[in-house]
C-alpha cells in the first residue's frame, strides 16, 4: 500500500465521522416520531414512512453509487454524498407537512447512499489486510456511538427545541466532514477502464423500490401487484447482469464466493430481525408507558453504548479468530434478546427493558464488525467499492424489511389508528407479533452466518 500515515489518519477520521452521522440521525429521529405524529396528525403507518423513505432511497442508489465510486473515484462520490445529505437534512428541518418531510428524507437517503457506498471502501483501500479488522472495528464503533448519542440527544433536542432541531444539527456536521475530506484526503482510489451499466442500474432501482413499497402496502391488491412487479423486475435485472459487459452488481461475487454470499445474507437477516426494535420501543415507552422523549432516549441509550464499547474488541477478535465464529455467537445472543422482548407488557419493569437492550447490544457488537471484515476480506482490491455498497445494501434492505414487517403487522392489527394510551393493547399485540417474527428470522441467520465457511487460508477471488 502506498498511502502515507497522514492519509490513513484522515481516512479514519472522515470515514468514522460519516459513519456516526447517519445512525445518529436515525436513532434520534425514532425518539422524535411521536412528536412529529402529534404535529402533523400522522398515524403509525405514516410515521413508519418517515424512516422507510430514507432507507428506500439509500438502498436503491447504493450499489450504482458503489460502482461509480470504483470507476470515478471513491473520494469524489463520498464528498458529494455529504453535501447532498446536508441539503436533505436542511429540507427535512424546514418541512411544512409530513409529505414534504418524507420527500426531503428521500433526498437525504440519496446522499446517505453515496456515503455508505464509499466510506468503508476508502478505509479498506488504505489499510492492509492485517490491520483491517481493527479500523473496521473502530468504524463500526462510530456507528454505535451515533446510535448511542442519538436517543439521548434526540430526546433532549425534541423536548427542549422541537424535533426540527435534530435535522438542523446534522447540517453543519455533514458540511464539516465534507470540507475535511475534500481538503485533506489525498487520493481517489478508482478502478479505471470500465463503463457504467445504466440499464442495469435502472432495473435494480425500479425493482427494489417496487418490491419494498409493495411489501409495505400488503395485504392490499396494490401491495401484492407491486411486490410481484418488483420480484419480476429484479429477476430481469439478474438476467441482464449476467450478460452486461460491465455489470453494476457482479453476480460472480455471489456465485463463486460462499464467504461473500453468506456473510451478506447473514447481514440481511440480522438487520431484518433487529432494526425496528428501536422504533417499537420508542413508541412503547412514550405512548404506552407515558415517559418523556428525554427519558425514553436515556433507556434506548443502553443498547448502542454496549455496541460501541465492544465493537473494537469484536473487530480485534476477528483478526485472530475465524470471523464466522465471533459473528455467529453474536447473532445467537441476539436471538435470546429478541425472545426476551416478546412478553413486553404495560407493567414490564424498565430495568428489564434495560437488561434486554444490554444483551442485544453485546450481540450486535459481536456480529457487525467481524461480519464486515469477512465481506471485505473475501474480494480483491478493485472490488472494494461494490463489496462495501453490497454490504450496505444488505443492511439497508434489512432495515426496510424490518420496518416493512412492522408496518404490515400494524396494518393488519391496528389499521390507521395512532399509537396512544387508548390503543395500547392493540399496539402491544402488534409488537409481540413483530418480536415473534424477528426471533424466527434471527435464528435462521445463525445458520447463514455459520455456512459462510472459514475466511482464513482461503484465496481471495479475483472477482
Amino acid at each position: 500500500m502506498g498511502e502515507t500515515s497522514a492519509t490513513r489518519r484522515v481516512a479514519v477520521l472522515v470515514a468514522t465521522c460519516s459513519s456516526f452521522l447517519t445512525p445518529f440521525m436515525g436513532s434520534a429521529l425514532n425518539i422524535a416520531l411521536p412528536s412529529i405524529g402529534r404535529e402533523f396528525a400522522a398515524d403509525a403507518l405514516l410515521l413508519g414512512w418517515i424512516s422507510t423513505a430514507y432507507l428506500l432511497a439509500s438502498a436503491v442508489f447504493l450499489v450504482p453509487f458503489g460502482k461509480l465510486a470504483d470507476q470515478r473515484g471513491r473520494k469524489r462520490i463520498f464528498v458529494w454524498g455529504l453535501v447532498v445529505y446536508a441539503v436533505g437534512a436542511l429540507a427535512s428541518g424546514l418541512a411544512p407537512s409530513v409529505g414534504t418531510l418524507i420527500a426531503a428524507r428521500v433526498v437525504q437517503g440519496v446522499g446517505g447512499a453515496m456515503i455508505f457506498g464509499t466510506g468503508v471502501a476508502i478505509l479498506t483501500s488504505v489499510f492492509p489486510p492485517q490491520e483491517r479488522g481493527r479500523v473496521l472495528g473502530l468504524n463500526v464503533a462510530a456507528v454505535y456511538v451515533g446510535l448511542s448519542v442519538g436517543p439521548f440527544l434526540g430526546g433532549v433536542l425534541t423536548q427542549q427545541w422541537g424535533w426540527r432541531s435534530i435535522f438542523f444539527l446534522n447540517v453543519p456536521l455533514a458540511a464539516l466532514v465534507a470540507a475535511l475530506a475534500a481538503g485533506k484526503l489525498q487520493g481517489e482510489w478508482r478502478a479505471n477502464g470500465e463503463g457504467f451499466d445504466g440499464p442495469g442500474s435502472v432495473l435494480y432501482g425500479v425493482g427494489l423500490a417496487a418490491l419494498i413499497y409493495g411489501f409495505s402496502r400488503l395485504p392490499s391488491a396494490l401491495g401484492a401487484a407491486l411486490t410481484l412487479v418488483g420480484l419480476l423486475v429484479l429477476a430481469l435485472f439478474a438476467f441482464w447482469e449476467t450478460r452486461a459487459q460491465t455489470p453494476v452488481l457482479e453476480l460472480n461475487l455471489f456465485r463463486n464466493n460462499p464467504a461473500f454470499t453468506f456473510s451478506n445474507l447473514a447481514a440481511l437477516i440480522n438487520y431484518s430481525a433487529t432494526s425496528a426494535v428501536g422504533f417499537l420501543l420508542s413508541l412503547y415507552l412514550q405512548s404506552v408507558r407515558g415517559v418523556s422523549p428525554q427519558q425514553a432516549g436515556t433507556v434506548l441509550l443502553v443498547q448502542p453504548v454496549i455496541q460501541a464499547l465492544f465493537s473494537p474488541l469484536a473487530g480485534w477478535l476477528s483478526d485472530r479468530v475465524e470471523p464466522r465464529i465471533v459473528a455467529s455467537t453474536g447473532m445467537a445472543l441476539t436471538v435470546i434478546g429478541l425472545a426476551l422482548l416478546y412478553p413486553l407488557g404495560p407493567g414490564t419493569a424498565v430495568s428489564y427493558v434495560v437488561g434486554v437492550l444490554a444483551l442485544l447490544g453485546f450481540g450486535f457488537a459481536l456480529f457487525s464488525s467481524p461480519n464486515t471484515n469477512a465481506v471485505m476480506s473475501s474480494v480483491d482490491r478493485a472490488r472494494y467499492g461494490v463489496a462495501s455498497a453490497t454490504l450496505a445494501t444488505m443492511r439497508l434492505t434489512g432495515q426496510m424489511l424490518s420496518m416493512g414487517i412492522v408496518m404490515l403487522i400494524f396494518a393488519l392489527l391496528m389499521g390507521g389508528t395512532a399509537v396512544t394510551p387508548e390503543t395500547a393493547a392493540r399496539f402491544l399485540t402488534s409488537a409481540r407479533a413483530a418480536f415473534g417474527v424477528f426471533v424466527v428470522l434471527c435464528a435462521l441467520g445463525v445458520f447463514a452466518s455459520l455456512a459462510r465457511g472459514n475466511i482464513r487460508a482461503r484465496p481471495v477471488p479475483a472477482g
